[in-house]
């Protein structure tokens, strides 16, 4: 059974920083992409950036690009996610997620069969 824990969420002025974390088990990601996705209140679920687990290509929504840093550790099986000058509009849960072959959509929550519980984020102005 796959299971992804995240941690790192917390309560950030604007302009700061924050790492999240995603710990993976139950079974080998080769084929997999993994991603973060993120839910403000009232909103849908919304793509923020994925990366192929072996090769390592990554996607970014453009609301993130030059902000946010998706990485991963294959010996740790953990990925990661850099978020530096925070916004008021990043405030949402954001949620880990891995999918067998997703890189071919990668924006897609379709794609993701397996989720995280998800981590607060909360930017202050």
């Amino acid at each position: 059974q796959v299971q992804l824990v995240e941690s790192g969420g917390g309560l950030v002025q604007a302009g700061g920083s924050l790492r999240l974390s995603c710990a993976a088990s139950g079974r080998t990601f080769t084929s997999y992409a993994m991603a973060w996705f993120r839910q403000a209140p009232g909103k849908e679920r919304e793509f923020v950036t994925a990366i192929s687990w072996s090769a390592g290509s990554t996607y970014y929504a453009d609301s993130v690009k030059g902000r946010f840093t998706i990485s991963r550790d294959i010996a740790k099986v953990t990925l990661y996610l850099q978020m530096n000058n925070l916004k008021p509009e990043d405030t949402a849960v954001y949620y880990c997620a891995a999918g067998i072959g997703a890189y071919v959509r990668p924006g897609q929550p379709a794609m993701y069969h397996f989720w995280g519980q998800g981590t607060q984020v909360t930017v202050s102005s």
